[in-house]
């Protein structure tokens, strides 16, 4: 029978690689922090009770990474590990009991404010700046000398002559709220994506490519430790005073202490008044001050055991609940946002926060005029935590649903094992209307420069377009004559329609809008029916077959396509000029060698990337699968490939082939196919029918397409 803890240790690790990618690698997390880590403390705790499924690849055995090819990655002199974390006084005691214990001896504590941007290390030679590194994977991290340079708050050349001739020092890169708050202002008059939090606002920036943009973007830092031979003091808090004498900015928030209830004051005292602070912070971090004595209590094999974060609760704030309004997606689905007295929460105003659906509102018992709780876990719009019950008029009455659209009047619906309303009435609702056709011209669907949200509601009031198609139809004049508008807007976005005509079909059914059928999604549906046609007209069954179609996602292509609406708005798409098939280099596999196979992919890879390799077998014909089972056809191993997967490939009897193994086959199928194209050709040309050489060419090409 199927242990459920090692279950849950698998599914774990699988969502937690997800959340590392998306924080540092896509700058885009989904979850909080403070989730994030009862997620890992729930899977060290789980794998500490199961050892037998050990994986030298799990999360808890590594850092999260934030490089980028864009960028010269740099080996760490010294390895950037990260803190363990604590929420609790009893944790901080536990940290501080350890420390007392091991070191047998007096000591110091060192309190620092744990800064929430991205941390960078910086190298020091002669007292001038000659490297910039993130953090990297914790061993190494990329080169972004020249973005940093451009940071006013870091010293290009030091000040004084007492600073040792080689040494490095670490901190965090920041973005000001205020700046921040301006930041996103623009990004929103120019109808870009909006940055969640400084942390995420201050990591893109770094990465990227125009140094004269980040300068513009006004970051700041905060240094916060001092590493190499020589350093002036045997305290670190001694020799971050000493790094303030050369130039570098270290925080005033700094403080050295010798009694846990001076650690507890600390905290105490910052956990509100950090509030009033400039810049974002989520912590703090403790820190055994002497140098010596670090040494001697050393390190895990991941942080070190003299030094450990506090980390803050979200912050949370009471405020006056004003209305409820709700807002009608391109969908129709229907979402409640809560209207809210104004109030300041992680150093911003606060005037509204999501309550996502009707089940939220009865789960708070919300009622009109409550005094509510705020948390702002690091996205942009604030959520609804709780009520205030002991506040609450006696005559307020209880927030109620919406029965009707508030754009349209349309009934509104729910349906089966779904959270929200829907409003049906999708021809005729203008948000809806609206919606498609921002989806419609989004950057990764059509991608159509010159045109945005504001232009679409400008274009939609004129009664200039009622459906994506219109847009195709629309002539340079009239959008010239609108105000705020001329010839060259008018100009950019005619050349913007008309690039959009490139766009490969799998993007063009994503822009569609088809309920479920996320990019992803679209790129399966488009690999495997290869026009629209085919798309149109395929029956339940056939999306089934396709890979990671289901039944909900079959019926929601069946229902759009039913529609005569939406079967002439692709018709009027395909007279545009739209791609509506694929195009033959991207249908057509370079081999089908592995043709019904199904690959699971593990461990380091020296030739190719994990998602390179994946998309070889794709080509090729096969099929990457996540988990090992009965079914697997082969592993694809690379180095460091984890001990459970290996132990359950020997028990089931599965095939691990190694990198090289791998690519020799799929060269060898390559060279095969060279040779028989070529063969082919030789064939032909030697025919008396192919004698001309326009005929020899298109013989090649169709041989080649044959063969493909």
């Amino acid at each position: 029978m199927t242990n459920p803890e090692i279950e849950r240790i698998y599914q774990l690790r699988e969502e937690l690689h997800t959340h590392n990618y998306n924080y540092y690698v896509l700058n885009a997390p989904v979850i909080g922090d403070i989730e994030f880590d009862h997620l890992m403390r729930e899977l060290q705790d789980l794998e500490a009770k199961h050892p037998e499924v050990y994986d030298e690849n799990s999360p808890t055995m590594r850092v999260g990474s934030d490089i980028s090819k864009d960028f010269v990655q740099v080996e760490h002199k010294y390895p950037m590990l990260s803190l363990g974390n604590t929420y609790s006084e009893e944790e901080v005691s536990d940290f501080y009991e350890r420390v007392r214990k091991s070191l047998n001896e007096d000591f110091e504590i060192c309190c620092e404010m744990k800064f929430d941007g991205t941390s960078i290390s910086l190298t020091y030679e002669n007292g001038k700046l000659v490297r910039a590194v993130t953090r990297g994977d914790g061993v190494k991290g990329d080169d972004v000398t020249d973005n940093v340079k451009t940071i006013r708050t870091i010293p290009l050349v030091l000040k004084g002559d007492n600073y040792p001739q080689n040494f490095e020092i670490r901190g965090e890169i920041l973005m000001p709220w205020d700046v921040f708050e301006m930041l996103n202002k623009e990004r929103e008059a120019k109808e870009e994506p909006l940055f969640a939090n400084p942390r995420n606002a201050a990591s893109g920036t770094l990465k990227l490519q125009n140094s004269s943009v980040v300068a513009s973007r006004k970051l700041d830092a905060y240094l916060y430790y001092l590493l190499g031979d020589n350093l002036p003091c045997d305290g670190h808090y001694e020799n971050l005073q000493e790094a303030r004498k050369w130039g570098f900015k270290i925080s005033d928030t700094t403080r050295k202490v010798k009694t846990l209830q001076e650690v507890f004051d600390f905290i105490k005292y910052w956990d509100t008044e950090r509030k009033n602070l400039p810049v974002a912070t989520d912590g703090i971090v403790l820190k055994v001050n002497s140098l010596r004595q670090q040494k001697n209590l050393g390190y895990t094999a991941k942080s070190p055991r003299w030094a450990i974060a506090y980390k803050f609760q979200a912050e949370k704030a009471l405020t006056r609940l004003q209305k409820v309004t709700y807002q009608v997606g391109r969908t129709g689905a229907i979402t409640p946002v809560a209207n809210l007295d104004p109030v300041q929460l992680s150093g911003t105003i606060v005037k509204r926060a999501s309550l996502h659906n009707a089940d939220i509102i009865a789960s708070l018992d919300l009622h009109e005029g409550d005094m509510v709780y705020v948390e702002k876990g690091g996205e942009i719009i604030p959520k609804i935590t709780g009520v205030d019950t002991a506040s609450r008029m006696s005559d307020s009455k209880p927030v109620e649903f919406i029965t009707h659209c508030p754009e349209c009047g349309e009934p509104l619906t729910r349906f089966e094992d779904e959270a929200a309303y829907y409003c049906t009435n999708e021809d005729s609702c203008p948000p809806q209307i609206k919606g498609k056709i921002e989806h419609f011209i989004s950057r990764k669907a059509m991608n159509i420069e010159g045109l945005g949200p504001e232009t679409v509601d400008l274009f939609y009031q004129e009664g200039m377009i009622g459906n994506a198609a219109d847009l195709y139809e629309l002539k340079e004049e009239e959008i010239a004559r609108l105000e705020r508008f001329g010839e060259k807007s008018a100009q950019n976005i005619m050349a913007g329609l008309e690039a959009s005509k490139l766009v490969g079909f799998e993007r063009v059914i994503f822009a569609l809008g088809i309920r479920f059928v996320g990019e992803t999604v679209a790129k399966k549906l488009a690999k495997s029916v290869k026009n629209i046609d085919t798309l149109i007209s395929a029956s339940r069954e056939q999306l089934v077959a396709i890979d990671e179609i289901g039944e909900k996602i079959a019926e929601s292509i069946i229902h759009f396509f039913s529609s005569e609406k939406n079967r002439t708005l692709v018709e009027r798409l395909k007279a545009a000029g739209l791609k509506m098939e694929m195009d033959a280099e991207q249908s057509a596999n370079v081999s089908n060698i592995l043709e019904g196979q199904s690959v699971v992919i593990s461990g380091v890879f020296s030739v190719h990337s994990r998602d390179e390799y994946k998309d070889i077998i794709e080509k090729h014909g096969g099929k990457n699968v996540g988990s090992i089972s009965k079914k697997t056809s082969f592993i694809l191993a690379g180095e460091n490939m984890g001990p459970s997967k290996l132990e359950k490939a020997q028990t089931l009897g599965i095939r691990i082939m190694s990198e090289a193994e791998f690519l020799s086959m799929i060269e060898s199928q390559d060279d095969k196919k060279e040779t028989v194209i070529q063969e082919k050709i030789a064939d032909k040309i030697e025919s008396p029918s192919t004698t001309d050489t326009d005929d020899k060419k298109k013989t090649n090409k169709n041989i080649q397409l044959e063969l493909f």
